[in-house]
């Protein structure tokens, strides 16, 4: 008991030492020892790269499970070390209320066919996805929250030590300075009387207490300076070590963009079935105007009746896909010069535009969206495309992106 109370005291006049130095050090009123200037820049990188870490672990954590509340269920299941329950994707519950829909609105009806194949694709996505964020998780999440949870505490751990060592040093070095003042100042003629001899004795005894003080203050310092170097030399092997969690990091992070990349791939392909499916033309087939996945954009009827079947132009598609790139004009099309080509008698008509479109290349033109150009259909010509007119600029135009008024 005596020897904990001992203990106790102890800790408690470090403490109170160590506080009392680092208040008059924010006051100005005590020297601090000062690291070098390497050390500084590695304390600097450790909490940039915890900073970071952190900042990207959160908004990973929200791409994978945009939902809070089911974040901070699974955290919980984590802290208590259980297992988190199989959740459903939203793909998944997309494709079960279509399945669902389909079986009561009758599964024989064009609508109701339509709904079990976009549900099918809507399943298979909700599986990709499910695999995406299950190898997202393993490959990328788990080793930058063992960086948080494990490594980064031990360097905090070190760098607290390191700070209440420097804290002593500084303590001693005070507490030296001071008693070689006072020696100094005892070691001086005293203000006393030289008739008495009793203060002469009383002078030399308090410079032999200062002299002692002073060898006791000397040997602190040196055992203080030995534990700061020791302690500043294993917090530097923590903070070097930082270099090798970059190197971690970065392998972790091709790995997560390998594994995004494989789900949009997937995503992607399930897309070209469904099409295929419902009838369309894939993108990158012979029929279409693009060979990579262009720009979705939702859209609803024109307000205009249909066209009739001897118009050679077409209505607007619901979900409009990029035109072809230059250089991959349809055949029988290359040749053709615009500027030479007179606009036909009768047959033009006008159009607005519904979207902004940026042409490919000279033989488009740039449309801006709800203005009203003059468009015709040349023979020959695509029909997911048609000629516009604005002013004296004339040029192809996807067909997707006007709205026919008359």
């Amino acid at each position: 008991m005596d020897f904990n109370m001992k203990k106790l005291a102890s800790d408690a006049g470090i403490f109170f030492t160590r506080a009392v130095q680092f208040t008059e050090e924010k006051f100005g009123q005590a020297e601090k020892t000062e690291l070098d200037a390497n050390f500084e820049n590695l304390l600097a990188r450790a909490d940039s790269t915890k900073n970071w870490t952190e900042k990207i672990l959160r908004q990973t954590e929200v791409l994978l499970q945009p939902n809070p509340s089911a974040r901070v269920e699974e955290f919980l299941y984590e802290k208590l070390d259980r297992k988190v329950p199989s959740r459903v994707t939203n793909g998944e519950l997309l494709a079960q209320y279509m399945a669902e829909a389909a079986s009561e609105l009758g599964p024989t009806t064009p609508y109701g066919k339509t709904l079990i194949k976009v549900s099918e694709a809507e399943k298979r996505l909700g599986a990709a996805e499910r695999d995406f964020i299950h190898a997202a998780s393993i490959n990328f999440l788990t080793p930058l929250r063992n960086f948080l949870e494990g490594d980064w505490k031990t360097i905090s751990k070190e760098r607290r030590l390191l700070q209440n060592r420097r804290l002593d040093l500084d303590v001693c070095k005070a507490r030296l300075k001071k008693a070689k003042a006072a020696e100094a100042k005892a070691a001086t003629v005293p203000d006393f009387q030289e008739t008495r001899p009793r203060n002469y004795i009383l002078s030399a005894s308090a410079s032999a207490l200062w002299n002692d003080e002073v060898d006791k203050s000397e040997q602190e310092l040196r055992v203080a300076q030995t534990e700061f170097d020791r302690q500043a030399e294993v917090t530097r092997l923590l903070l070097e070590g930082i270099s090798s969690t970059h190197v971690n990091h970065l392998r972790c992070l091709h790995e997560f963009v390998e594994s995004q990349t494989t789900y949009y791939a997937q995503c992607y392909r399930h897309m070209l079935d469904l099409q295929k499916q419902l009838g369309r033309c894939p993108l990158g087939s012979p029929g279409s105007q693009a060979q990579f996945p262009g720009t979705f954009v939702g859209t609803t009827e024109p307000a205009s009746p249909p066209l009739s079947s001897t118009s050679p132009t077409t209505t607007a598609a619901t979900m409009p896909m990029e035109p072809s790139v230059a250089g991959q004009a349809p055949p029988g099309e290359a040749a053709l010069c615009l500027e030479e080509v007179a606009p036909p008698a009768s047959g033009t008509r006008k159009a607005r535009v519904l979207y902004d479109y940026e042409a490919a290349d000279s033989s488009e033109l740039a449309l801006l969206a709800d203005e009203l150009i003059t468009v015709y259909s040349l023979p020959g010509m695509d029909p997911d495309w048609l000629i516009g007119e604005r002013g004296n600029k004339k040029g192809k135009v996807p067909v997707t992106y006007l709205e026919l008024l008359s």
